[in-house]
């Protein structure tokens, strides 16, 4: 295709199923927005509920950036429709999607790669013998946003958190709880972004912490040993490429310098690999320390997403004319 008769449209998806559906809503707005801001690329912003192949096919676009999060949106079933469609699209391709949505099985390729995380144990009725010890953190192996998130540290705490839980989950995760810092490194393209230290108004990040609380302070290069932020950068990109990631991600880690001061140590907690792009957003946050405004970030995910389609041989499927 000749790039200089014809204008790269990019159709923005958001919205989604997923409990994560406003969080979308705002990313993809957000998206769209910083696109059409840069200039090199016009984007307009579809707002779904569910999405079937016909539905996608209907969507006019030359490259698609599906900005949702959660099990459906992010964690593999949109990209299975995707690689069918067969046009160029922003982030991880399904594989890679479904084993970074699901917490056990990211764990098992961070045990694989060395890089530690937390013991944990998978939970699939209230029934079910618990071989973590509290203090625990029980969370949905397949969702985001620290949606049902909950941290006990007693023995009742566990049990009335997985009655809750339970209720509504068909799979929950038991993780023994670290203390210590909440830290985070976005990816970009195949590079370690700047770290980023989270610090809650309230007791750990949860859900309206990351979105709708305004006491939430973030540390952009917080003050760590330089040769410790070296290596937890290199733990999460050494994760990021054993899963198969592409264009972004954002893996989250806890660094416990309260167990032993003398010898922090950090353990990865999860993978996302379609992250917020909304104004609490990290990788935003953390690319703009670094001198990549918004604009130029989702600019370049995109041209990201055509070098790949270049690079197979192919063009874009269509064109919007």
């Amino acid at each position: 295709m000749n790039m200089t008769e014809h204008r790269i449209h990019v159709a923005v998806l958001a919205g989604g199923p997923d409990a994560e559906r406003e969080v979308s809503l705002m990313s993809g707005r957000a998206i769209a927005a910083a696109i059409n801001a840069f200039g090199r690329f016009t984007a307009q912003l579809h707002v779904l509920d569910h999405l079937t192949a016909d539905d996608l096919s209907a969507i006019e676009g030359d490259v698609i950036f599906p900005a949702l999060h959660g099990p459906w949106g992010e964690g593999g079933p949109l990209q299975r429709l995707l690689e069918a469609d067969g046009r160029p699209f922003v982030g991880a391709g399904a594989e890679a999607a479904e084993i970074a949505m699901d917490k056990i099985r990211t764990k098992e390729v961070s045990r694989r790669t060395g890089v530690a995380t937390p013991p944990a144990c998978v939970l699939t009725s209230i029934d079910d013998h618990c071989a973590i010890e509290p203090p625990l953190v029980l969370k949905p192996i397949d969702d985001g946003s620290s949606v049902d998130v909950l941290i006990c540290r007693s023995t009742e705490e566990v049990r009335g958190g997985r009655a809750q839980l339970h209720a509504r989950r068909r799979r929950i995760m038991a993780e023994t709880f670290i203390p210590g810092r909440e830290l985070t490194v976005g990816l970009v393209g195949d590079r370690a972004g700047s770290l980023i230290e989270i610090t809650p108004g309230v007791e750990f990040y949860d859900y309206e912490a990351k979105y709708t609380r305004d006491d939430t302070r973030y540390t952009v290069n917080p003050d760590l040993p330089a040769e410790h932020a070296r290596l937890i950068k290199d733990d999460a990109l050494r994760l990021y490429r054993a899963i198969g990631c592409r264009d972004l991600a954002r893996i989250d880690f806890r660094y416990d310098d309260v167990t032993d001061p003398s010898r922090p140590t950090w353990w990865m907690l999860e993978v996302n690999t379609m992250p917020g792009f909304t104004s609490h957003s990290l990788v935003p946050m953390g690319e703009a320390a670094g001198g990549v405004p918004m604009p130029l970030l989702c600019t370049r995910l995109v041209e990201m997403a055509l070098g790949r389609e270049a690079a197979s041989g192919g063009g874009t499927k269509r064109s919007r004319d």
